[in-house]
């Protein structure tokens, strides 16, 4: 399956969007982190899933997503060591795109990004008031890459 997605910072504004968002807990941790493949357990709320990604392409990867039993989802953060992450994801809907926003937390705290997925490179849609800067292309903002910062100054000049 193709994933196609943009990726942005968010401005302060965001916060009164996600009073009404629907919001999940999760936690995910990195089996393998290449620049041809992640791939990633993660926990969502109480159900676990295997996650596996290839190399992007501009917008796009190959992403295939399965449900695993969630004793098996715990059990495999054992072997990420270090490269686990929490966050919390709220779903906002803004002009009939749902929108994944992410509140990081740990050394990655005040870290918010949003996401939205799309069906074509090249579809259009319309940009909330609290969407920032797009970091789509840079590869620091990746969640695999992200996992393995020190913390937030690292960020502090995106490309």
């Amino acid at each position: 399956m193709k994933e196609i997605e943009r990726k942005f910072l968010v401005n302060d504004s965001v916060k009164a969007a996600l009073n009404s968002a629907s919001k999940f807990v999760i936690r995910q941790g990195y089996l393998n982190r290449s620049k041809d493949c992640t791939v990633r357990v993660r926990v969502k709320n109480d159900k676990g899933f295997l996650t596996i990604k290839g190399a992007s392409n501009n917008f796009t990867r190959d992403e295939f997503e399965y449900e695993i039993p969630l004793e098996d989802a715990n059990h495999l953060f054992e072997m990420c060591g270090e490269f686990v992450l929490d966050k919390i994801r709220y779903e906002v809907v803004f002009e009939g795109k749902t929108w994944e926003v992410d509140e990081f937390h740990g050394k990655l705290a005040g870290l918010f990004l949003a996401e939205i997925e799309l069906t074509d490179e090249k579809e259009e849609f319309i940009e909330p008031e609290w969407l920032g800067k797009e970091v789509s292309l840079d590869a620091r903002f990746t969640n695999s890459n992200l996992v393995s910062i020190k913390s937030l100054s690292e960020l502090e000049n995106p490309k």
